[in-house]
């Protein structure tokens, strides 16, 4: 009985939680592709944003309180939210609250780093009575069960718990890193580290935080007022908040692994940060394998997204010279293959690829036209661009260096208003 009883507990966690989402960043090393959107909103995988998985990660844990912190260019993101997330019943005591940067605080203070933003809506969290506060960063893509980590979180008794995976020591640099006793209980943080310290017997892995905190909801409260009082604080989580449990000896790690949802045991934890161009190519070329390691038809664990009625995407032609085929790619609705060769590429919704051309390894993002004859190797190409007839990208380094965006791994961006400098 007493095992049910702890069973049974466990279960009503996740309606004693209320989720922060923190959406508001730019993510200025996507370049041009974040000059009119959040990172969070950024599309990704043939018909989702970026956020999409956080938010579905939430639904699907039994986590439907949820707050969203916008600040940077946000238009874009808000309207998916009211488009795609607009089917929570109030009446059921799920929601999501928008939370744009309004100056609550002060007249002059926009949210000035992620602990910051947290607490300029410490009264929306309050009315909601929460006895754990789950905060996540909006702009990540990974599956992971919330309630297995709150679970933990509360097993170990900790007031603060952070989420961590493993990470090359090469990549750490960008990531808080930790280290944790054999109690899980974390006894060093530093926040990206010039010189990563590794893991103990690992020299070349290091252990990460993955921007995803569990809080004691009166902790929290607590913390965060004394932060807000410390004029040298830079008010965000990782350089200040949780250094600060992590001294005050609270703060307990949880393993990604424990928590995160596959469908194969066998494969490794997938969680990305797509901070980059390249990162971001390379995500989404990586789900035109055949097993993908980030399994998107996996109807026990949907990712939930605003989705247009359209056509099923539409291929045309079949002769040897003008055939079109898509293979080893992923083409949504609405796209029109007419004639071409796509290879080992995504199409987001609303494509057209006229007769004649080649693609390979290319992401397009919705509602793109590529003209006739047409070649494009290894490129991002930005929402509602229209390629002229007979454009090659990918082929000639310099030529694309000097006319669009392209990167050390080789690949190409191109947005509308680089192609409108061209005429």
């Amino acid at each position: 009985m007493a095992r049910r009883a702890e069973w049974v507990e466990q279960l009503r966690l996740p309606k004693k939680c209320f989720a922060m989402v923190l959406a508001g960043g730019r993510g200025s090393r996507l370049k041009q592709l974040t000059e009119r959107r959040a990172k969070p909103a950024v599309y990704f995988g043939g018909k989702f944003r970026i956020v999409d998985f956080t938010l579905s990660n939430c639904l699907n844990s039994g986590i439907r309180r949820i707050g969203m912190a916008t600040q940077y260019k946000s238009h874009s993101l808000l309207r998916h939210l009211q488009r795609g997330w607009s089917f929570m019943k109030s009446e059921l005591n799920e929601h999501i609250d928008l939370m744009p940067a309004q100056q609550r605080i002060s007249e002059d203070a926009w949210y000035r780093g992620t602990a910051d933003a947290v607490f300029q809506n410490l009264d929306i969290i309050q009315a909601n009575n929460p006895e754990y506060i789950l905060v996540l960063a909006g702009d990540h893509v990974y599956k992971m069960d919330y309630s297995i980590l709150l679970a933990d979180h509360v097993e170990k008794g900790a007031q603060c718990t952070v989420a961590c995976t493993e990470v090359p020591v090469k990549d750490a640099h960008g990531f808080g890193v930790m280290a944790v006793d054999p109690s899980s209980r974390i006894t060093g943080f530093v926040e990206k580290p010039a010189r990563p310290p590794a893991l103990p017997g690992k020299p070349e892995a290091a252990l990460a935080s993955m921007g995803i905190y569990i809080f004691n909801a009166g902790y929290l409260y607590e913390t965060l007022a004394a932060d807000l009082a410390d004029s040298t604080s830079s008010h965000d989580f990782g350089k200040d908040v949780i250094p600060r449990a992590v001294r005050e000896g609270v703060a307990a790690a949880h393993s990604f692994e424990a928590s995160c949802v596959t469908t194969d045991r066998s494969s490794k934890p997938y969680w990305r940060d797509v901070g980059t161009i390249d990162a971001y190519w390379e995500a989404n070329i990586d789900l035109t394998a055949v097993q993908p390691t980030l399994d998107m038809y996996d109807t026990k664990w949907p990712i939930w997204t605003y989705q247009e009625q359209l056509p099923p995407a539409k291929f045309v032609f079949n002769r040897d010279d003008r055939r079109g085929m898509a293979v080893d790619s992923l083409v949504s609705g609405g796209c029109i293959v007419s004639g071409s060769h796509v290879d080992r590429s995504l199409l987001f919704s609303s494509c057209r690829i006229n007769s004649y051309c080649s693609l390979r390894e290319a992401v397009l993002l919705p509602s793109v036209t590529v003209g006739r004859h047409c070649r494009l190797t290894r490129v991002v190409i930005d929402r509602g661009c229209t390629l002229p007839a007979g454009m090659v990208i990918g082929e000639d380094a310099v030529e694309d260096a000097k006319r669009f965006e392209r990167t050390e791994g080789g690949v190409t961006l191109v947005t509308r208003n680089m192609l409108d400098r061209l005429h």
